[in-house]
Parts: C-alpha cells; sequence; structure tokens
C-alpha cells in the first residue's frame, strides 16, 4: 500500500507530539508488507503565525535587538522539541546543527529587512517558509531515531515548482513528473519527510501555496505518485457536520464527495485547503481524514461518488471574518459593463470574492470578501470612481458572518431553501443576502455576526444533521 501522511501544526505542537507522530508512521511502516510512506509536515503550531507578526514587527520597527530576540526564542523551542522527540544522540546532533544552519539563514533575511524597513511578499514567502523548514529535520530524525530511515526535503526540493505568486503560488504544468521521478525512487527503503506549504520558482525562490497548504502539498504528492490513499491527520474524529465547540450534536460524517468536501473548504471549513482536492479528482484517490487521538478509527473517508442520503443537508461550515461592500451605478451604464469594471479592479488588486448578489433593475452589486481585503477592495472600487462616474453609492458592513449549507442531497429535492429560511425566520433571524450555485449542492447566506451561530444550530437541526 502506498500512502502519504499529513501532520498539522497541532499535530508537531512539541516535542512530545513528533515523537507519538514517529511512532505512529513506524506503526504503520511495519502494519504491512511492501507499506510505502511519505510523509508532509506542517510548522510546529503557532510558528508561522509568529514569524509572520515578527517580520512585520521588525520591519516597522527596524530594531536589530528585535532580531535577535526573537531568533533566540525561536531556536530554543525548536532544540526543546528536537531533545524530546530524538533519542538517538547523534541524530539529535545533526538535527541541532541544521537547526543553527537555518536559524543563520533566518537571521540574514531578517536583518535585511530590518536595515530596509521593507517587507516584500517574496521576502515574506521566504521567511514564512522557515517554520516547515524547521519543523522537517526534527521529524525526520524522530523518525531515524524510531529506527527507520528518513530524509527531510522542501517543496521546492521534490519538485513542486510553482509561478511568483508569492503568497499563493500556482503550480507550474510539469509538476507532477517531477515530484514523480524524485519520490519514487525513495519509497519502500525510506521515508521522506517533505515540509508542507512550500514550492520554488524555476529560478530557486521560495513561494507558498497559502495559508493551509501543507494539504495541498500532500494531495500534490498523492496524485504524482499515485498513491492508494491521502491520509490527513488532524486532532478531530474527521469532518464533523459543523464545528463541535459551537454546534451540540455534531457529529462525525463517515463519507463525503470531493464536490461536498470542497464546498466545505470553501466556505471556511478548516479540515481542508480549499485546492487540495483538486490534484486527486483525475486519478480518484481517496482522502482520508484521520484522528491522532484515535489511529484506529476510520474518520472520514473523501472519495468520488456523490453518496445520496435521506438528509438533504450534510454539514453547515460559517465563515466568520466577512464584509459585504454594496456598490450601486448609476443608470447611464448597465450592470454588465459595472460588473466588468468592479471585478477587474478587485482582481488586479488580488482581491478573492466570496459571494456575489446583484439586482438589475437597481443597478446594484453586493459581495462578500474577508474582512482583512476590505480596504484594498475599498481603494480599488473607488479607483474607478476617480475616473469615470460609472458608480452612484459605495458601502460596507463587517458585521456579518457568511454560512455555507453543503449536500449533494440537496440537489434537485424541492422545498430544501424553504426549510433553510424558514428555520431562520423562526429564530427570528434577517437574512443579508442569499446565493445558490447551480449544482445546487450548497446553499450561502449572509447574517448579522452576533446570530451567525444560532442560525447554524438552528439549520442543523432542522435538517437533524446530528442524528
Amino acid at each position: 500500500m502506498r500512502v502519504v501522511m499529513k501532520f498539522g501544526g497541532s499535530a508537531v505542537a512539541n516535542g512530545e507530539k513528533i515523537k507519538r507522530v514517529a511512532n505512529l508512521v513506524e506503526r504503520s511502516k511495519e502494519a504491512a508488507d511492501n507499506m510505502e510512506i511519505v510523509v508532509v509536515t506542517s510548522a510546529i503550531y503557532a510558528v508561522t503565525d509568529t514569524i509572520y507578526e515578527q517580520a512585520n514587527r521588525i520591519a516597522e520597527e527596524c530594531k536589530e535587538e528585535n532580531v535577535k530576540e526573537f531568533l533566540v526564542e525561536l531556536q530554543e523551542k525548536h532544540d526543546e522539541a528536537a531533545y524530546v522527540a530524538i533519542d538517538d544522540a547523534q541524530v539529535l546532533e545533526r538535527v541541532k546543527n541544521e537547526i543553527r544552519t537555518r536559524m543563520t539563514e533566518m537571521e540574514k533575511a531578517l536583518t535585511g529587512i530590518c536595515l530596509l524597513g521593507e517587507l516584500t511578499l517574496r521576502s515574506l514567502d521566504y521567511i514564512g517558509s522557515f517554520g516547515e523548514r524547521l519543523a522537517a529535520p526534527i521529524l525526520a530524525g524522530a523518525i531515524q531515531s524510531a529506527g527507520i530511515d528518513a530524509v527531510h526535503f522542501t517543496g521546492g526540493d521534490v519538485g513542486i515548482i510553482t509561478n511568483a505568486e508569492y503568497g499563493s503560488a500556482q503550480l507550474m504544468g510539469s509538476v507532477e513528473q517531477a515530484v514523480r521521478a524524485r519520490i519514487m525512487p525513495l519509497l519502500g527503503d525510506m521515508i521522506p519527510v517533505v515540509c508542507g506549504f512550500t514550492g520554488e520558482t524555476q529560478e530557486g525562490k521560495i513561494t507558498t501555496l497559502g495559508r493551509g497548504g501543507s494539504d495541498y502539498t500532500a494531495t500534490i504528492i498523492g496524485a504524482a505518485i499515485d498513491a492508494d490513499e491521502i491520509w490527513l491527520w488532524k486532532d478531530t474524529a474527521g469532518i464533523m457536520s459543523a464545528d463541535p465547540k459551537r454546534i451540540k450534536n455534531a457529529r462525525k460524517i463517515p463519507y463525503m464527495s470531493y464536490i461536498e468536501a470542497m464546498e466545505l473548504s470553501y466556505f471556511g471549513a478548516a479540515v481542508l485547503h480549499p485546492r487540495a482536492i483538486e490534484p486527486v479528482m483525475k486519478k480518484k484517490i481517496p482522502i482520508r481524514v484521520k484522528n491522532l487521538l484515535d489511529p484506529d478509527d476510520e474518520g472520514t473517508l473523501i472519495g468520488e461518488e456523490l453518496e445520496k442520503t435521506k438528509k438533504a443537508a450534510k454539514a453547515i461550515t460559517l465563515i466568520e471574518n466577512t464584509s459585504i461592500v454594496n456598490i450601486a451605478g448609476t443608470g447611464i451604464r448597465s450592470i454588465s459593463d459595472i460588473a466588468s469594471r468592479i471585478f477587474s479592479v478587485l482582481a488586479a488588486k488580488n482581491v478573492d470574492i466570496i459571494m456575489i448578489s446583484h439586482g438589475s433593475s437597481e443597478r446594484t452589486i453586493s459581495l462578500v470578501i474577508d474582512s482583512a481585503q476590505l480596504e484594498r477592495a475599498i481603494d480599488a472600487i473607488q479607483s474607478i470612481h476617480a475616473v469615470d462616474t460609472v458608480i452612484r453609492d459605495l458601502t460596507s458592513d463587517s458585521n456579518v458572518c457568511t454560512v455555507g449549507v453543503v449536500g449533494v442531497g440537496m440537489a434537485g429535492t424541492v422545498g430544501v431553501a424553504g426549510k433553510v429560511f424558514s428555520a431562520l425566520g423562526n429564530e427570528g433571524i434577517s437574512v443579508k443576502m442569499i446565493s445558490q450555485g447551480s449544482s445546487e449542492f450548497n446553499i450561502s447566506f449572509v447574517v448579522q455576526k452576533d446570530e451567525a451561530y444560532k442560525a447554524a444550530q438552528a439549520i442543523h437541526d432542522v435538517f437533524e444533521m446530528g442524528s
């Protein structure tokens, strides 16, 4: 059997957990003859967030002492993790030397940012990649210490070649062949441990695949080597019908189709990277979301078949930090003309649109975007008005939350939308915006932020998702 195993930041949060992951890999390797494993790792929990925060702080304050203080703390964290995770003294010393080398590289980069007082997207990708590049040697060392040969690589090392769209790099056409050529000769004899999240350009410049991109790394590799399955190890039972911390009676979903998983990830579910399904769909490779705390559990299987159940809706999810932007056009322009101009300027500023709604009679367009991109979006739209009077009014509202209801059983089922909005009406919840795709696999809508969880619970209950 050939498996790609991906471990997220919470799975490798410290030395104890890294050792547990290494032991899990060892047991999996020994459980079956001819078991071939590739491991993909994220950074140690919260390290990437900290790196980004500190890099921005260093660029703003331009104090070299900030660089030194941060790097001391970061090295101590990783040295401690390595000390706990790795029992073999020789392996430990080798890994600690690698950590020191990475820290020296990082110090040079951060010092340059400090002196220039500037942090470009390219520099941010380079700095951000160190989280995975520090974690991978430790995990590979822990697997070696457990008695199995392992070697670590960056994404670029194994052939994940991308364009130069720093922060959300796109794959180049020859990636699958390159990854296959570099990984396949290693299988069986050793376990490759690959940094998630990272790639590189054809010129060798480090890029990143977007936040949560380690899932994507795992499926890129899985598709390239024709894996039998891809296992995404999480600290939950699998994919849940709703956030169990917020919604009572949320349950594990045993099976979910590719399209349902893509819809859920798009609408904010943290289980999968939005692009992670794409590489495996063509080859019909199953993805299994498994529980680190219960490794023998089957978890949630994600596959090709559209499994229809008695329940029309299978899961509900929220995108919390969203904003509505309302744009009203002048009467002298068509809605198509207004829309084309708006979408062009937003695309130029890399603003992602989550939902769209428009009223032709009023020549209005409403967009839902990530609140972090709101200022950029407003500036872009106002730039249209600066050169032509196509916009009559522009308003925004950040006190909102986007809700997505997902399930293949909704397609062609009469009364699903009525059931959704009746449940909301019974709770006295007002809907600000509505959207449904032509596939009918999801219904999405926007409500006031303080009513979001009440809305989610009402819909979870009315469709009996918890039973």
